[in-house]
């Protein structure tokens, strides 16, 4: 199998007024904020364009089920499908069905502690 990790895709974390933490890290720390947070750009060992998300998202969010914790980690991957089998044939607990869209596919796992864990197989391109 490839690699199974590519890097950090993003880091997501519950907020009780996600609009006002945004903008206090636009104010203070001057990230570029939009509706969803902040993505930062950089560029792979190749040269290739890559993202990472940063967001605050409502306390209330329902997105990190069946996980209780504050935050959920994005990680970028290598063939997600394969992957997932993977996982699941060294016991990992694989939550839901994966997910396609125009700027990749979604995966979801928990970690032994119920941390639950986006896994992207990210389409750069789709982002430019």
């Amino acid at each position: 199998m490839k690699k199974r990790v590519t890097g950090l895709g993003g880091f997501f974390f519950k907020s009780k007024d996600p609009d006002a933490t945004k903008n206090w890290y636009k104010d203070h720390l001057g990230l570029n904020t939009d509706q969803y947070g902040c993505t930062f750009w950089w560029k792979d060992q190749d040269g290739a364009d890559c993202s990472t998300q940063w967001s605050p998202m409502s306390d209330k969010t329902e997105y990190f089920k069946p996980s209780e914790k504050q935050f959920m980690m994005n990680f970028r991957v290598e063939n997600l499908e394969e992957l997932l089998k993977v996982l699941k044939e060294e016991g990992v607990q694989v939550v839901g069905e994966m997910e396609t869209y125009e700027y990749g596919k979604f995966g979801w796992i928990l970690d032994p502690e119920g941390n639950k864990i986006e896994l992207w197989e990210p389409i750069d391109k789709a982002f430019q």
